[in-house]
């Protein structure tokens, strides 16, 4: 009983260090906890330890899991039951009891989706009928992990039509952004295309061929997206862009490219009115089809490694936007035809499965963006997805997307 235990456990590529030993007691209840800090990854799940030698009575048992600098309540047991709705916001799905196990003693916490802002102390405090007792957790955030994640296929667009360049960062807050820039790196020297910095867009210092022609999604950015919308494309905009986020002390990036630059619809029927051959006029015909199918759709299929316990956006797009109107859009597990999520008649519902994990960027479908948020991924996540566009009954085009487990 009184020695110490060393445990060491690996976690998606990260190594966890407990050292778990006897820790202080008021009025004579000892309560066990880790006598090292914790150290894991953004957006890892991390188990804060407590427990007591001896089961206690259920009846009249309360645990309470606090943040010692700011009292915050992360977590409470009362009457039987965690109490959720007492919870800090933040701490929503976030922080949860191993419930059947605290017959047995056990009160630890499992903290997933580990965020850069969750570092700090947590106190775990046991009343029972007769005695109470505590025990402290610190928990070290390796920021080292800043999690950047684009596009793994290069993507299509029309002259003069608008693109989305996708782009997100995981796990840290707005507060946590110090600078995001995206660049066009494949000239002589890197060509600056927007800057946000001080928590607002800095369009001024973009270079003069992109000025008022970029913007961020600035709604979305406290999310995460920090994607850009290239607008009036042209031919000279193709080439590797790359999107990179300070954070922290720490840079992470990642890079997209813009290729196959064509005409547009507008242009093909402008060409059409000036060809009299009939010849010809089938000819151009026959390419609008195929700009029709190809050329105005945006689409991607990426193998990605993610962590579990992260977050992950499942980029679907279509450069030219739909009407919204009879607009549905399914993401769907394509080995058991499983509805993850359903956009239909301007509204989204989640599979149950799914519930408050899986989210469309909503404000931004009307311009053509279906992509989804996988919040606080798990092993039985892993497989493909497809994302399926109906428009006005008919099936207009899907793309899909395949999570693979770390190893």
């Amino acid at each position: 009983r009184g020695k110490t235990l060393q445990v060491k456990l690996y976690y998606n590529c990260g190594l966890f260090n407990l050292s778990s030993s006897f820790h202080r007691s008021v009025s004579g209840l000892s309560v066990r906890g880790p006598s090292a800090p914790l150290v894991a990854p953004l957006g890892s799940s991390v188990v804060l330890l407590c427990s007591v030698d001896e089961p206690l009575p259920v009846e009249g048992l309360e645990v309470e899991w606090r943040r010692t600098d700011s009292e915050t309540l992360v977590h409470l047991y009362q009457d039987g039951a965690s109490q959720t709705e007492a919870q800090q916001q933040d701490y929503h799905d976030r922080a949860h009891f191993f419930t059947d196990q605290i017959q047995h003693g056990n009160f630890s916490l499992r903290l997933d989706d580990l965020r850069a802002e969750d570092e700090g102390q947590y106190t775990c405090t046991v009343h029972s009928q007769q005695d109470s007792g505590e025990t402290v957790v610190q928990i070290n955030v390796d920021v080292e992990r800043l999690l950047v994640s684009g596009s793994s296929r290069s993507i299509s667009a029309s002259v003069g039509e608008d693109v989305t360049l996708n782009c997100s960062v995981s796990h840290i807050t707005l507060q946590d952004i110090e600078e995001v820039s995206w660049k066009k790196t494949d000239e002589d020297e890197d060509i600056l295309v927007l800057l946000f910095q001080n928590n607002q867009t800095l369009s001024d210092s973009s270079d003069e061929r992109y000025r008022d022609r970029v913007e961020f999604f600035t709604d979305e950015i406290p999310k995460g997206n920090i994607s850009l919308r290239l607008k009036s494309v042209r031919t000279e905009d193709k080439g590797v862009y790359m999107c990179e986020v300070l954070a922290g002390g720490l840079t992470a990036n990642t890079t997209v490219e813009l290729e196959r630059l064509g005409f547009s619809v507008s242009h093909i029927m402008v060409l059409i009115l000036c060809v009299s051959a009939s010849g010809s006029a089938l000819l151009l015909c026959c390419l609008i089809y195929c700009r029709n199918q190809n050329g105005l759709t945006v689409t991607y299929s990426q193998n990605r490694l993610v962590f579990l316990g992260s977050s992950m956006v499942l980029n679907c797009y279509r450069v030219k936007p739909l009407q919204t109107e009879d607009l549905k859009v399914e993401w769907r597990r394509k080995d058991t035809e499983t509805l993850v999520h359903l956009y239909q008649d301007g509204e989204s519902r989640a599979q149950q499965d799914y519930q408050n994990r899986a989210h469309f960027f909503t404000d931004q479908i009307q311009q053509g963006n279906f992509s989804l948020r996988l919040d606080d991924l798990r092993a039985e996540d892993e497989g493909q997805y497809t994302c399926t566009v109906y428009n006005k009954q008919r099936s207009v085009f899907s793309t899909q997307f395949t999570l693979e487990k770390g190893k």
